[in-house]
């Protein structure tokens, strides 16, 4: 691997953002507008709890949604920056490039990391300011949260870019679309409980269930998620391996297709 061929990867994606300012915007935009909406209703709900009702829906609901955001946000900036390439016929550059996959992939990975936890601390600092909400409550607990966030979003944002390699920009949609399946499933803003028991079973197998689950046990004073922590890494782990795998694979077939044309004509 070379530095410098990673870091002109990361380069080349930031500069976009510096010289557009509504890539930066995006940013923030998103985030502030679901935490002034989603912010008044959780005080609302607040408001009209029963008194003995122990519950801190603001620490629930907008925890949930800030995490919720920066796992869109971390598939998204992998997914959307390949899609850049896309977009301006670049990407058969990138592909004849001295640059090996791992090192397009890894400037990617470190993109996503900067800009996520920009907008991450950015949307802490805004419910903070708003409504009180302190990011401290999660202790320790925080950074294998956050963590776990970043591996499952690179998992599925790469898992995409192959679905985008073998299928072409026809299905960019999926770079968006995608992570809106999984809410339901994951228990964001509920217990894993709620579902039905053939759902509950299929959520066993996704990471951003048991990290939501994780994260209320916290919040409520529950004995520490040693084993959501354990099983959500373990399931990240498979699935970015599978998501590396189904990568070289698509890429194979779209190479021995001659799919990768399409890139320069759609």
């Amino acid at each position: 691997m070379n530095f410098w061929r990673i870091s002109g990867i990361f380069l080349r994606n930031f500069y976009l953002i510096r010289q557009s300012w509504h890539r930066g915007l995006s940013l923030f935009y998103w985030t502030t507008l679901e935490l002034f909406l989603w912010g008044f209703i959780t005080v609302w709900l607040q408001q009209i709890s029963a008194p003995d009702l122990k519950l801190n829906f603001v620490l629930f609901f907008l925890g949930a949604l800030i995490f919720w955001d920066l796992f869109t946000r971390v598939q998204q900036t992998v997914t959307v920056s390949f899609l850049e390439d896309v977009w301006t016929r670049n990407i058969m550059n990138i592909f004849i490039a001295p640059i090996t996959i791992r090192e397009f992939f890894l400037g990617l990975i470190l993109l996503s990391i900067a800009q996520s936890l920009v907008a991450f601390f950015f949307a802490f600092f805004l419910a903070y300011l708003l409504y009180g909400l302190n990011i401290a409550a999660l202790g320790f607990y925080l950074l294998p949260f956050i963590f776990n966030i970043f591996f499952f979003g690179w998992a599925l944002g790469i898992f995409i870019v192959g679905l985008l390699v073998r299928f072409g920009p026809s299905i960019d949609i999926f770079a968006w679309s995608v992570p809106v399946l999984f809410q339901p499933l994951s228990a964001v803003f509920y217990p894993l409980d709620v579902l039905p028991a053939f759902l509950q079973k299929i959520a066993f197998f996704l990471p951003t269930a048991h990290l939501f689950e994780g994260m209320r046990g916290v919040l409520a004073g529950h004995a520490p998620p040693f084993n959501e922590i354990i099983l959500t890494t373990a399931l990240n782990f498979v699935y970015f391996a599978i998501a590396v795998l189904f990568f070289a694979w698509m890429l194979r077939v779209a190479r021995r297709r001659g799919i990768l044309s399409r890139f320069t004509t759609d």
